[in-house]
């Protein structure tokens, strides 16, 4: 090995010590990551590592970008024409400054880092370390998990489809997890196409399958429904029990009654659906409806009580294996006492969820094929007509479109009795005339036939007393088609 003095001769004190073994100290790793010269001897500097530095890094290069100052100063090689003074120790030889603004490396230490307020100044005040800086206590795990669930109630959910759910239109999947979400708010979410499942817009007649991915955008839900046990969970439970005409372990038949509609909606918050809360099992499960019915209409709704029935049930109407009669109360007598009604249908105002359905010709954006049987039951001179109905499909409105599109529309009707100067017969409710009367559909489980009946409701009741209606008449209807 070779002593490191300088050209002077060494200093007085004891000779230095011949370093002929690896250089392992810190001071030793920092100049040959800064690429510093070995000897004081006029040698080329030779690049650290044997590797040219201007492909290093650029925060391995000395130089910065203009107008800014690297983050940590990095060293600069001494120049042979401005030497530098160094404080020679006793016992050390000289060596070159490892790094300006540094302490001297003949101190035989690595260069310290300089302090925060040594650094050269970038046009930034220098950072000091003060009462502002002390350590502030972040929110409690309580506030965490608040703040949390309220991101979760009103942030963007993703929903995984179970087992029990597959097949449900992606507008029933959302109803039944957000019970408290406006059906109206659902549609609107679908129609924007803020509604995804697996990445892509869903529609409202889209099913979801097990194991699909649904991402909800942010939800405003509406109050949360009263608590079991409460004096209006009570009070809803015995409502909703004085309406059932048929029940077993699996479904039940309701007669809803004039004015309550199935889903809320805007302005909408007492529905069979929100009812339905206080039904609840000790699982958790609520009640499903199956299919709707308008809110002016009166009669027979089937309700799911798990989520197998509902799904089975879901299919028979989709497949039209239930049979389903009305009775309504038209303006005027057809001349053709029993006949067919096929039409489009389409919504007026596209989008709007209870907007008037207006008939359309095959091809026209929104419309759908409807189909309906009609009978005369009994008449009221030229003035009334006892109308039984058998609808084939189930579009909106599809009945009271239908009658006003044969020239009587139903008594009653706000949408669709559009008859100049005609008026209602005294004693008789200016409400929709129109009854779910009767249906009959397979059970989910044994899949044998349910036939429940719904009696008149009261203003029903009333117009048929008046005007003179059997009840127990026979009704042709029933030898109508059933497609």
């Amino acid at each position: 090995g070779r002593s490191r003095t300088g050209p002077g001769g060494p200093p007085p004190g004891p000779p230095p010590r011949a370093r002929t073994g690896p250089r392992n100290t810190a001071r030793d790793a920092a100049e040959r990551a800064a690429g510093l010269v070995v000897s004081s001897r006029a040698a080329p500097p030779r690049p650290a590592f044997g590797r040219d530095m201007s492909d290093a890094a650029p925060w391995e290069r000395d130089e910065a970008p203009a107008g800014k100052v690297p983050a940590k100063p990095k060293a600069e090689k001494p120049k042979a024409d401005k030497p530098t003074s160094v404080r020679p120790r006793t016992g050390a030889a000289e060596r070159p400054v490892g790094r300006p603004g540094t302490r001297s490396g003949a101190e035989g230490r690595a260069p310290a880092r300089p302090r925060r307020d040594e650094r050269p100044d970038a046009g930034e005040a220098p950072r000091s370390r003060g009462p502002a800086d002390a350590k502030v206590p972040g929110p409690t795990r309580r506030a965490l998990r608040e703040a949390t669930a309220e991101a979760l109630a009103t942030g963007v959910q993703t929903l995984e489809v179970t087992q029990d759910e597959a097949g449900m239109r992606i507008d029933r999947f959302l109803s039944a997890r957000f019970p408290q979400l406006p059906f109206t708010r659902i549609q609107s979410l679908v129609r924007k196409g803020e509604l995804r499942v697996n990445g892509k817009r869903a529609k409202a007649a889209d099913r979801v399958e097990p194991g699909a991915s649904v991402r909800v955008p942010p939800l405003s839900l509406e109050a949360r429904p009263p608590a079991p046990n409460s004096p209006r969970a009570e009070g809803d439970l015995a409502f909703l029990r004085s309406l059932i005409l048929y029940e077993d372990q699996d479904m039940m038949v309701l007669n809803k009654p004039f004015g309550l509609a199935v889903q809320g909606g805007s302005g909408t918050t007492r529905h069979v659906d929100g009812l339905l809360e206080a039904m609840r099992d000790k699982d958790g499960q609520k009640p499903r409806l199956v299919h709707r019915l308008d809110k002016d209409t009166a009669g027979c709704l089937i309700i799911a009580k798990t989520r197998l029935a509902a799904a089975t049930l879901a299919k028979t109407f989709r497949s039209r294996a239930a049979r389903k009669i009305y009775w309504a109360l038209a303006a005027g007598v057809p001349k053709v006492r029993q006949g067919r009604i096929s039409t489009y249908l389409a919504k007026e105002e596209i989008g709007e969820a209870d907007a008037r359905m207006r008939v359309a010709k095959h091809g026209d954006e929104g419309a759908s094929h409807a189909l309906t049987y009609y009978a005369v039951v009994d008449q009221a001179g030229q003035k009334l007509a006892w109308l039984s109905l058998k609808p084939v499909t189930g579009r909106t409105h599809q009945l009271r479109a239908h009658a006003a599109h044969i020239g009587h529309p139903l008594v009653g009707d706000p949408k669709y009795f559009d008859i100049e100067n005609w008026e209602l017969p005294g004693g008789l409710q200016n409400r929709l005339h129109l009854l779910a009367r009767r249906i009959v559909i397979p059970h989910p489980r044994t899949a044998k036939p349910i036939d429940v009946t719904a009696p008149l409701p009261p203003h029903m009741a009333q117009s048929w007393n008046l005007l003179g209606f059997d009840a127990a008449r026979y009704d042709p209807i029933v030898e109508a088609p059933e497609a």
